[in-house]
């Protein structure tokens, strides 16, 4: 497919999607919210890719959305379309990829950009960039998944300071926080994403997967549900050649090389 406001490339096992309208600090449209969404199924449906990262083009990870896209500003009820038809099926995309997910956060991410990257497995941003729960600056209220990510990371009273607040949360106190998983000096930033890509595309992929499963479940379960979603989940794993491989490498004392099987 081809792309005209995002990037999809490979490298080996790592798929890059990047927001491409630095011009508009990589303000969503709808038609890049479909884009996107588009992405997302063709990763998906690659065997071959065992990490994926988003990040943005130009000096913004994204501002949210372009408040000059048509229907925009329109009706309440093109606003709800928008986001039932294009914010919330592109976001459960992203969250149910079997792959793990990294934010490369390159500056500014605000409002539905924001959203997105709280959505993904694991958020690195440059000691530059900073978060926004830019919604009640317009008079709006967060979306695009922000009310459930944010006090999940982050804990109730700071995530309704941040989404009442509106105020922009420099990435060295977003990592404090934990609402990312690291900040990194500018100088650093693609380095530091090019190896934590690479590290993630070399581990175990199924059993990152399983993880990933048995972490979005806990806080749904009780303990008896969750002690026996992680028996099933073990079994899985131990299924998979990446198990048996990583228990020989251990034995043998030697690194694993995973095939991601």
């Amino acid at each position: 497919m081809t792309y005209r406001s995002i990037a999809l490339t490979r490298s080996d096992a790592i798929a890059h999607l990047a927001f491409d309208r630095p011009d508009k600090l990589n303000s969503f449209t709808r038609d890049m919210l479909a884009e996107i969404a588009a992405a997302l199924d063709e990763v998906a449906a690659d065997r071959t890719a065992r990490v994926l990262v988003l990040t943005g083009k130009g000096r913004a990870f994204s501002a949210g959305h372009d408040l000059n896209d048509p229907g925009a500003l329109g009706t309440p009820n093109d606003v709800r379309s928008t986001i039932d038809r294009l914010y919330a099926p592109m976001i459960r995309k992203l969250v149910a990829l079997e792959i793990p997910t990294v934010a490369a956060i390159n500056g500014i991410a605000a409002g539905a950009g924001c959203s997105v990257a709280l959505a993904c497995d694991l958020a690195v941003a440059a000691s530059s960039a900073s978060l926004l729960q830019a919604f009640t600056r317009i008079g709006l209220a967060p979306d695009a998944g922000s009310s459930f990510f944010l006090p999940r990371r982050i804990g109730q009273a700071r995530a309704m300071g941040m989404a009442l607040l509106a105020e922009a949360i420099p990435a060295p106190k977003a990592a404090e926080w934990g609402l990312i998983w690291q900040a990194v000096e500018d100088a650093a930033f693609p380095a530091a994403i090019d190896a934590l890509a690479k590290r993630l595309a070399a581990a175990p992929t199924r059993a990152l997967a399983l993880t990933k499963r048995a972490l979005a479940a806990s806080a749904g379960n009780s303990l008896d549900q969750q002690l026996a979603l992680e028996a099933e989940l073990q079994a899985l794993a131990a299924g998979t050649a990446d198990f048996k491989e990583g228990a020989a490498a251990f034995l043998e004392k030697r690194p694993a090389r995973f095939t991601g099987h």
